[in-house]
């Protein structure tokens, strides 16, 4: 008796690399879905920050407002700072709507009933850091809803508006 050697399905191995390219597939989808939920960054104004601030605790957010001068505490000794920042819009098109952002800035640093935050900064104390300023901070909502700032970035638009005419006529 002579038995003739049974060659191996096609279909299975097909099947085989099916399955294997789908089970690489969703590993590689659940690794995209897992880094981008752990980097994610929420953008949010004071006012939506407020309104938010149980679900924000702990998260990465990136938050706009204008600082309100008289609210800076700077200690050299330590590299601590505070201040405190008005809600402003959000969206460029309210923004010019209102007569551009340093009218913006001006109008909501005289504003008592906007929404404000508290922020904590360590490090050294920018010189653009002043009345009117817009400030885009990276960091976390505390506990005690003090934003725990890790980058400040601070814009004085109204600055550089006035000098645009000088500019355009030189």
């Amino acid at each position: 008796m002579s038995s003739a050697p049974v060659e191996p399905r096609k279909g299975f191995r097909v099947n085989k690399f099916v399955i294997g390219g789908i089970l690489i597939l969703v590993a590689v989808i659940f690794l995209i879905v897992s880094s981008t939920q752990g980097n994610a960054q929420y953008y949010l104004t004071v006012k939506e920050l407020n309104e938010q601030a149980t679900q924000m605790q702990g998260r990465s957010i990136r938050v706009s407002g204008v600082v309100l001068g008289d609210s800076i505490v700077y200690d050299a000794a330590t590299l601590s700072l505070t201040f405190t920042i008005a809600h402003i819009p959000g969206d460029n098109k309210e923004i010019e709507a209102l007569g551009g952002m340093a009218e913006v800035l001006h109008t909501a640093s005289l504003d008592p009933t906007l929404p404000t935050i508290q922020v904590r900064y360590n490090g050294v104390r920018p010189d653009l850091l002043k009345n009117e300023a817009q400030a885009i901070m990276t960091g976390k909502l505390g506990a005690d809803g003090v934003f725990e700032a890790d980058e400040l970035l601070l814009k004085c638009p109204s600055r550089y508006e006035e000098a645009v005419p000088e500019q355009a006529e030189g």
